[in-house]
């Protein structure tokens, strides 16, 4: 299960990013998570998602 909290999600899903899954579409696969679902959370902090990067900016 993914945090709840927006920031604490932020940290958990870039670690995830940057040590285990290249891109955010494997890692919503990996961990059964809605992509749609995560990216509108981390927006309502005012993070979008780098694909260049891999990681929420």
């Amino acid at each position: 299960m993914l945090p709840q909290d927006p920031i604490i999600l932020l940290s958990y899903v870039n670690t995830k990013l940057r040590d285990e899954y290249s891109s955010l579409d494997e890692l919503c696969a990996a961990l059964d998570a809605d992509k749609e679902e995560l990216v509108r959370k981390l927006e309502t902090v005012g993070y979008t998602y780098d694909e260049e990067k891999n990681r929420f900016l």
